[in-house]
């Protein structure tokens, strides 16, 4: 199986179908530090990422804004001094798609790319 960072968005539709608990479950293991959540009766995943300063903080927003642009597909983004939340979930089917998890790992392959 590929690696979720690698993988590219697909185009997400009203009647796309939802993740099943079964296809949760098999790719949680590739974004281990995100939650599933619930918000408003809609499933998502969410983390948060600390930095030293608000400048790093801001600059991570701009990168991982930069990579949901590319891919077409957009997160919730709450910056503040030092931490970062991103909240996924596909807003066409209210729920939790591939997609979800793909920008998931690719949010954590931008993280590691700024200071602790």
């Amino acid at each position: 199986m590929e690696p979720l960072a690698k993988e590219r968005c697909a185009a997400c539709r009203p009647n796309s179908p939802r993740l099943t608990a079964y296809e949760i479950v098999q790719l949680k293991p590739q974004i281990p530090d995100w939650n599933l959540i619930e918000k408003n009766g809609i499933p998502q995943i969410e983390r948060t990422y600390e930095f030293p300063d608000f400048k790093s903080a801001i600059a991570f927003t701009n990168s991982v804004g930069e990579a949901a642009e590319t891919e077409g597909h957009h997160p919730a983004l709450l910056t503040e001094w030092g931490k970062v939340t991103v909240t996924w979930w596909t807003h066409a089917i209210s729920g939790l798609h591939r997609n979800d998890f793909i920008m998931a790992a690719k949010t954590d392959a931008i993280a590691n790319q700024f200071p602790k």
